[in-house]
């Protein structure tokens, strides 16, 4: 099977969370198929400086960004149509919340790309396997607001630590149409009506084989959704 890789640029504070992104394509391989990277051929929000934080006065493509994820095999977003893939997993990182879409400013009433939602509502149009990671749930529940499609999400639990307001992130994709769920780093989401998986990941503080052991339950999830 060929399973697509959403990303929304290269690092946590302003693009893909590079570490989710990296270990999706190494559990999609690991367990025997493709991979195929896709991005947006737009400017990201803004750029931040790693290492402090800062906002830095340059600008940024989502696409050329992904590039460096994707080791440069990368697929603008309106090339790659559902027939093509068997399934999507977006992971997270602030691109989800800034570049797809701008819940990270206005939250559900945040807007979101047109391709972007576009390529989501088609893949879910025509059932195929969505799964979504850390906080790129917002991005799904936004784009299929308004729809007969209300997915049931988790971004986490409150009862696990973390720096966001996991509960606020719940009640703001209940906002827009959709069904919240919490679980825990070794807990997923599995919504198997609308064929959608959601896992929190780094919603919570925790480690990167915590993460890992995160994603490979929610890739493995997707896997049987393919059917």
């Amino acid at each position: 099977m060929k399973i697509g890789v959403l990303l929304s640029g290269c690092g946590v504070y302003d693009g893909s969370e590079i570490q989710e992104a990296v270990l999706t394509m190494l559990a999609i391989q690991e367990a025997g198929h493709e991979y195929i990277c896709i991005s947006v051929d737009e400017k990201q929000h803004h750029v931040i400086n790693h290492t402090n934080g800062d906002e830095m006065d340059e600008s940024r493509n989502m696409l050329v960004e992904s590039a460096r994820i994707a080791r440069g095999d990368i697929h603008e977003i309106s090339t790659v149509s559902p027939a093509d893939i068997d399934a999507v997993v977006m992971p997270g990182g602030f691109g989800a919340a800034k570049n797809f879409s701008t819940w990270a400013f206005a939250g559900p009433e945040s807007e979101i790309l047109p391709q972007v939602k576009l390529f989501l509502v088609n893949m879910a149009n025509v059932g195929k396997p969505i799964c979504a990671l850390c906080v790129s749930p917002v991005v799904l529940a936004k784009a299929l607001e308004g729809s007969a499609i209300h997915p049931t999400l988790t971004l986490g639990s409150s009862n696990e630590p973390s720096h966001y307001d996991i509960d606020g992130f719940h009640a703001g994709i209940e906002k827009v149409g959709a069904k919240s769920t919490a679980k825990g780093i070794k807990e997923i989401s599995i919504d198997r009506e609308n064929k959608i998986v959601s896992a929190p990941c780094y919603m919570f503080e925790t480690d990167i084989l915590s993460v890992r052991n995160n994603i490979k339950m929610a890739l493995d999830a997707t896997l049987v959704l393919c059917g």
